[in-house]
């Protein structure tokens, strides 16, 4: 039986390295600002089920959010692209067409015509070009989430992203790790942003 899918949750899909840093605080600043829920596929534990718990998870939430901004060569040998996050786009794409009216996925990039060269079967969506930058990623979300009943200002998610960042050394302090990229991280990050959005309503 299909369950309905939460109406704050967001299914966030980008690349767990530190060059996506700042972006990665960035997305979870926003999407907190807009009283919604972030989730992630580094919430789920590895395992010959976690496919399945991505798709369950992505099925669970009523947005999905897809940065392909760093889908290129990696620098190490073997050289190779990064397929997670087209994949992980793949699978929303199927899930939606189950129930179009209960998912919406959308695309975020930095180079408006990348997407158009790697990913042509995309021609014909909306694809919101963030510039690589903080101020570009608020301003998308915002065109994104236009029809959500809150809506905060570009200065208000600019706090809250300075208050994660302030406070990330000190998360990943206390979860013994040097990478903001684990699940516990991650869950007291949301925690941080939704208290720094509380003081800037």
């Amino acid at each position: 039986m299909y369950r309905r899918p939460n109406p704050q949750a967001v299914f966030l899909n980008f690349p767990y390295d530190l060059e996506f840093r700042r972006l990665y605080l960035g997305y979870i600043a926003g999407i907190c600002s807009f009283g919604l829920a972030p989730r992630a596929a580094l919430e789920i534990p590895g395992g010959e089920r976690r496919l399945n718990r991505i798709v369950d998870l992505i099925r669970s939430c009523r947005y999905s959010f897809h940065d392909l901004s760093r889908v290129e060569l990696d620098l190490r040998r073997p050289r190779t692209p990064r397929f997670n996050m087209p994949f992980e786009l793949d699978l929303t794409v199927m899930a939606a067409m189950e129930h179009p009216a209960r998912h919406t996925w959308c695309v975020f990039e930095s180079n408006e015509r990348r997407v158009q060269k790697s990913l042509s079967d995309l021609s014909g969506t909306d694809v919101y070009v963030h510039d690589g930058t903080i101020e570009g990623l608020f301003r998308e979300l915002c065109n994104a989430l236009v029809r959500v009943k809150r809506r905060p200002t570009v200065k208000q998610m600019k706090a809250v992203y300075q208050t994660l960042e302030e406070s990330c050394p000190g998360v990943m302090a206390k979860a013994g790790t040097r990478s903001p990229f684990g699940a516990r991280v991650f869950a007291d990050l949301v925690v941080s942003a939704n208290e720094a959005v509380k003081l800037e309503a």
